[in-house]
C-alpha cells in the first residue's frame, strides 16, 4: 500500500510537532514578530482593503490598488491600470517593518527590480517615503482623507524642477468578497 506524502508527514512529524509546540510558542521572537505586526497593523490598518482611481469607470473599470492586512511584518499591495480596457502597467508592492520604528516602501514596477524607499516621515493620516538616489519618484506619499479616501502622490526632481504625479482613490469592495 502506497502512502501519500500528507499521510507520512501526519504519522512522521506531526506528534513530534505537537509536543514541541508549547516550547515553540513560548519563543520569544516569535512574540516580537507578533508585537511588531501589530503595531504595523495598528499604523497602517487604514491601508487594508482596495482602493479604485476617482472616476474609474467604463473602460477604465478595474484599475485598483490592494492592501493586505499586517502579517509577519509586512503589508502586500499590487496595482492594476485599464486604459481603454486594456491593462496599462502594473505593480506589486510591500510596506515593510524590519525593526521597531524602521519603515520601509518597497516597489515594483512592471515587473522591473524592485526599489525601496524609507521612511522619512509619519502621522496618523500620512506617510512619506524617500530615496534620494533613485531617478523618479524620489518620494512616496499616501495620505488618508477619512475612512474612504485615500491620496497617494509619487514626485521627485526631473532636470532640476520638481514634478509630481497624483492618485486620488476610493475604497471600494475587494473583488470576489
Amino acid at each position: 500500500m502506497r502512502h501519500t506524502f500528507s499521510e507520512l508527514f501526519m504519522r512522521a512529524a506531526l506528534p513530534a510537532l505537537l509536543l514541541a509546540a508549547p516550547a515553540i510558542s513560548r519563543a520569544a521572537p516569535a512574540v516580537q514578530a507578533g508585537a511588531m505586526a501589530d503595531d504595523l497593523g495598528a499604523k497602517l490598518g487604514w491601508l487594508q482593503g482596495c482602493w479604485a482611481p476617482e472616476g474609474a469607470g467604463g473602460p477604465d473599470r478595474g484599475s485598483v490598488e490592494q492592501w493586505t492586512g499586517a502579517a509577519g511584518n509586512v503589508m502586500l499591495g499590487m496595482a492594476r491600470t485599464i486604459k481603454g480596457g486594456a491593462l496599462r502597467s502594473f505593480e506589486f508592492m510591500q510596506l515593510r517593518e524590519d525593526q521597531p520604528g524602521k519603515l520601509t516602501f518597497i516597489a515594483q514596477p512592471n515587473g522591473k527590480p524592485p526599489t525601496t524607499f524609507t521612511l522619512l516621515r509619519q502621522s496618523e493620516t500620512e506617510f512619506v517615503f524617500q530615496n534620494p538616489g533613485h531617478d523618479f519618484p524620489q518620494r512616496v506619499i499616501y495620505r488618508r482623507k477619512g475612512d474612504t479616501a485615500l491620496h497617494a502622490r509619487v514626485e521627485g526632481s526631473v532636470k532640476g524642477k520638481l514634478e509630481g504625479i497624483d492618485f486620488p482613490m476610493t475604497r471600494i469592495r475587494c473583488e470576489g468578497s
